[in-house]
């Protein structure tokens, strides 16, 4: 038998590679599908690339690379027979097959047994080799087949490149034995009990012992006497008291000398009397029970908990797994992928973009977009037990909702990749995540269906100066409306002022914080805010060419299909930490957003000169300031009322003539914060000069001038972009319309891919003439300008009525964007749907008025 296998495998020998170090082996997850050794076909291996392909895949592999040789892999999974030892750890047979293989589905292991198979299979013709077969099969096949059943997973490679250590559970977690002393743990007003420390607290799980921690270098912490204890007493586990929140806690294990997860974290805190789902972490590092509390937390409500929710199956309702705090990428892919022009550009073109995917599909964009996009769409994986599965459970009284979901590892490999924070373990702001996934759209839809075309839109910016009340009209691309949340706004304010007082005097006092009231912000308050003018920060004045007061507004050229709407609920403490604001919205089902459609120059309107700032040159070479403003020919009008008020601050006195001035005579207020922005310029306190007009055809002979060719792009820069085989003026459109930025430049050519009649025409014009039409939306945040007549005209622009209807939002729980969880509520056939990570159940009270990121579709015109 030996000599048959070993000249069966003989053709194929040149093909089967070992694993090196830095090789990743695919063996947990399908490259095109979420199939794993635990589906029904089981996984196969390539043994040359490592990739892993289902059953429906492999053969497409085969095909196009021409490999032949695969491992098998497949995970039999069954309930322990009745009688079987309680408590077990289940038993694993062929043990080392899968040696570092996670486990892919929601189940008890104490309920459940494995067995794997492996086996080599050789294609065409699917002849099948059982392992081990160590006696048999040659060396070389041995030590790979060996190498890959023991390769670490591919995802755990990745892990030295987290900025974080990710942690272990504790070996005690599950053993931990917790004393029956009847102690509680009140909400507030802990101290040590061995001190009068009142900060860095640790409560030990398994006594409910409340002591200190250790003593710090700069004179913080503690002293020390919950280490004291255990060294005493030998209890393991102690958990920080002012940490504990719905979505962990800090836990600490003397005996492993490292911080720990506790996966039972939840039941030995309640053994104390700590409900962990209804605990929130105040300002003042107290925690308030909910137990005590009438009003309903966020968690409980955005979750939806204590409602019996019906759990839905099919195409449309999977759910995702979460990774560790990946819900800002689930939340986010579910509804990107509810929408028709992602499912018909991902999903639609399944077969189109995997048969010319590359050979390493798990680093191709538009592969990982279908798999996740068939994952969510298909029904493959939200299929409901069946009958006898149902019956089963029922006898046995233990009928329990099952949630499978698919587990997308393999895509936030991919969209992190390189990004220092979506590549780590923390929890990221879903806002910064859905402008991520939009930019990458935007990259890799080059020649094809963009799909985030349906979120475009232009915005027109209104700047207005001041002094002078001239205007300036810009445009810009973007992708989402950001709303103010005026809190001034609030319904309930003398609710509010009332719990301040209180919650002020309980901080002083140490006593429990009273009752937390929500702010009740209207919807049309928020709206109001975005409509108003704002100060633009350092504004130059082209007129007066100098800085001046200006004010913006902001007004939208187009409509897209789909508008999100962002709540800015976020805001940053004296600690710099983003803190959430704790408020309600009456966000509408229905949005008609029409009269904030832009209007452009209105009669009677001056425009701001085309001028650009002027080079400052604080010295020439004798070391003399340098003056590039020419005097006034009159002396200019300033409210003197206002200049003495500012005098009488203290304020040099020319100083606060130019405040007055280039504030536009607006009072003392403006010119105080002018004042305040500007003094620490060189020339605060200098005499005001105002520059004289000049006529554009007699350029003054002491002042530079700029011709059009002063613009050009460095050649240095042109060179690298054409080096990468982008057309010579394509590259300098692109410098051009970023100023001179050669990253920025790089986004903003693939996001404005030319054509061939648009290629022609400017081939020869490139290096002479300036590009006036240019605009710059290097990255999705798109602070850049653009022309109206080249962007209006653009089938990216997809301009219609601006009436909306509400079809999903997101939702964050938790007290900023670095903690927390997210959720997504999801319109489908006429009705609510909540997405939590990986369970789906049909909503009964939609939390609109919580969430954060909404969504809106066009209405269909009348």
């Amino acid at each position: 038998m030996a000599t048959d296998l070993g000249e069966i495998l003989v053709p194929y020998m040149p093909t089967i590679r070992v694993p090196r170090s830095g090789d990743r082996v695919y063996k947990s997850e399908c490259a095109f599908s979420y199939d794993s050794p635990e589906s029904e076909g089981g996984l196969y291996v390539c043994m040359n690339t490592f990739l892993g392909f289902g059953r429906e895949h492999v053969e497409r592999h085969y095909r196009k690379t021409g490999q032949s040789v695969y491992m098998h892999l497949k995970r039999h999974v069954k309930e322990k027979a009745t009688g079987a030892a309680g408590g077990a750890v289940p038993r694993r047979r062929n043990g080392k097959v899968f040696l570092d293989l996670e486990l892919n589905r929601d189940f008890n292991g104490d309920d459940y047994e494995y067995e794997d198979e492996a086996k080599l299979v050789i294609f065409p013709d699917h002849y099948e080799i059982p392992l081990p077969n160590i006696e048999e099969l040659p060396a070389l096949v041995t030590i790979a087949c060996d190498a890959v059943l023991n390769a670490a997973s591919a995802y755990k490679k990745q892990e030295p490149d987290s900025w974080e250590e990710e942690l272990q559970v504790s070996k005690h977690a599950r053993s931990l034995r917790q004393q029956e002393n009847g102690l509680r743990i009140p909400p507030s007003g802990w101290k040590c009990a061995k001190c009068e420390m009142r900060e860095n607290l640790w409560l030990n799980l398994t006594d409910g012992s409340v002591l200190c921690g250790k003593w710090f270098f700069d004179g913080s912490g503690g002293n020390g006497h919950a280490l004291e204890h255990y060294k005493e007493t030998k209890f393991p586990l102690a958990v920080k008291l002012d940490t504990i929140t719905p979505d962990g806690a800090d836990i600490y294990s003397f005996d492993e000398e490292e911080a720990v997860l506790d996966p039972h974290i939840s039941e030995h805190l309640a053994h104390f009397g700590i409900d962990m789902l209804k605990m929130q972490r105040t300002e003042n590092g107290h925690h308030t029970d909910n137990h005590m509390q009438s009003r309903a937390s966020e968690w409980e409500v955005i979750q939806e908990s204590g409602l019996k929710l019906k759990v839905v199956y099919g195409s449309g309702y999977t759910g995702i797994k979460n990774l560790g705090n990946s819900c800002y990428l689930s939340t986010t892919m579910q509804v990107l992928f509810s929408i028709p022009e992602f499912q018909r550009a991902y999903v639609g073109n399944l077969q189109r973009i995997f048969d010319y995917s590359p050979l390493d599909p798990t680093q191709d964009f538009s592969t990982q977009m279908a798999k996740l996009g068939h994952g969510l769409l298909s029904g493959q994986y939200s299929k409901p037990p069946i009958k006898s599965e149902l019956i089963e459970q029922v006898m046995k009284e233990e009928y329990k909702q099952q949630h499978r979901g698919i587990s997308p590892k393999m895509f936030k490999a991919l969209v992190s990749k390189g990004h220092p924070e979506f590549s780590s373990n923390r929890q990221q702001d879903a806002q910064e995540f859905l402008l991520h996934i939009i930019n990458l759209v935007e990259r890799n839809s080059a020649g094809s269906e963009n799909p985030s075309d349906v979120f475009r839109f232009i915005v027109e910016e209104r700047v207005q100066c001041c002094q002078t009340q001239k205007v300036r009209y810009t445009q810009r691309v973007d992708y989402l409306m950001q709303l103010p949340v005026p809190m001034e706004a609030s319904t309930n304010r003398e609710e509010l002022i009332a719990y301040e007082v209180k919650r002020k005097d309980a901080e002083e006092n140490m006593r429990a914080p009273p009752e937390p009231v929500r702010a009740r912000v209207p919807f049309t308050a928020c709206l109001q805010a975005f409509t108003e003018p704002e100060n633009v920060p350092d504004f130059w004045s082209s007129a007066l060419q100098a800085k001046s007061a200006g004010v913006k507004t902001s007004r939208f050229t187009s409509f897209p299909d789909y508008m999100i709407v962002q709540l800015k609920k976020f805001t940053f403490g004296v600690d710099w930490v983003p803190k959430k604001l704790d408020v309600s919205v009456d966000v509408p089902d229905f949005l008609d957003l029409n009269r904030l459609r832009a209007m452009g120059l209105q009669a009677g309107e001056e425009e701001l000169p085309d001028l650009t700032p002027p080079i400052v040159i604080p010295e020439d070479t004798r070391g003399t300031k340098v003056i590039l403003s020419l005097t006034c020919s009159s002396a200019p009008e300033i409210d003197e009322s206002s200049v003495m008020q500012l005098a009488e601050m203290g304020f040099p006195l020319e100083a606060c003539r130019k405040a007055v001035y280039y504030t536009g005579n607006m009072g003392a207020e403006m010119a105080f914060n002018w004042i305040i922005a500007h003094m620490e310029e060189p020339d605060f306190a200098e005499p005001l000069a105002i520059p004289s007009y000049m006529e554009p055809d007699l350029p003054s002979p002491s002042l530079p001038t700029a011709s059009p060719l002063d613009n050009q792009p460095p050649e240095e820069s042109i060179a690298i972009l054409t080096s990468m085989g982008f057309p010579r003026h394509h590259t300098i459109q692109a410098l051009k319309a970023t100023n001179n930025n050669l990253e920025r430049a790089l986004d903003w050519i693939f996001t404005h891919p030319e054509s061939e009649e648009e290629n022609e025409a400017m081939s020869d014009m490139a290096d002479t003439e300036p590009n006036d039409t240019s605009f710059s939306n290097a990255n999705v945040h798109s602070d850049s300008t653009l022309s109206p007549d080249q962007e209006l005209s653009s089938p990216r622009v997809r301009d219609g009525p601006g009436r909306y209807e509400l079809f999903a939002f997101i939702s964050q729980m938790g007290t900023s964007t670095m903690s927390g969880h997210y959720v997504c509520h999801i319109k489908k056939e006429g009705r609510w749907v909540i997405y939590n990570d990986h369970k789906v159940c049909l909503s009964e009270r939609p939390p609109k008025d919580l969430g954060y990121i909404y969504f809106y579709r066009r209405l269909p015109s009348c």
